[in-house]
């Protein structure tokens, strides 16, 4: 469930769009957001082992995104 928690943030929603419609201010606002409530999982999780396994998806799921956005901008290079 923690999982499915952060990957409904507005900072995914707005991440995975790779749309250049998303205003700096939203993005941050969005980023500020995602960073509560990585605290609140930390805080209210029971075991380090859940904090890891939840942080190293979310990681997995931000490096994907950028490798998206990597291959965006070499279409548009070519």
């Amino acid at each position: 469930m923690l999982m499915i928690d952060l990957l409904n943030t507005r900072l995914f929603a707005s991440l995975s769009s790779l749309s250049q419609e998303t205003t700096d201010e939203e993005m941050r606002s969005a980023y500020e957001t995602f960073i509560v409530q990585v605290a609140t999982i930390s805080q209210s999780a029971n075991n380090y082992s859940e904090i890891f396994r939840v942080l190293n998806n979310t990681r997995i799921e931000l490096v994907f995104i950028e490798s998206l956005y990597q291959y965006e901008q070499e279409k548009k290079c070519a």
